[in-house]
């Protein structure tokens, strides 16, 4: 009989948002929904997958520490350059399409 191998869901997501395709599709679905507190928890979610610690993500960036844990948090609010720095430090980027016209 064969054993069946169970994975908590945190470790499934983190390992699938360490694809960037994956991590821009799962990005860019939050921010079309228009959840900006759900989209930077997101941020957080796909920079801990593809950077590891935040201390990591705060070399890399060159921002405080203390500062990316406040700006990712669900209440956080950043601005449009640290966004850049966070996604570049991930392997993306922010880019700009049309809207859907309804």
């Amino acid at each position: 009989m064969t054993k069946k191998v169970s994975r908590s869901f945190d470790k499934t997501s983190k390992e699938l948002l360490k694809n960037p395709k994956v991590a821009a599709m799962y990005l860019e679905e939050i921010l079309a929904d228009g959840d900006m507190e759900l989209f930077t928890a997101a941020l957080k979610d796909v920079a801990d997958a593809r950077v590891g610690s935040m201390t990591s993500l705060s070399k890399k960036t060159h921002l405080n520490r203390e500062q990316l844990y406040k700006t990712l948090s669900k209440k956080g609010n950043p601005r449009l350059e640290t966004l850049a720095k966070v996604l570049h430090a991930v392997g993306l980027r922010i880019s700009v399409t049309p809207e859907a016209i309804v």
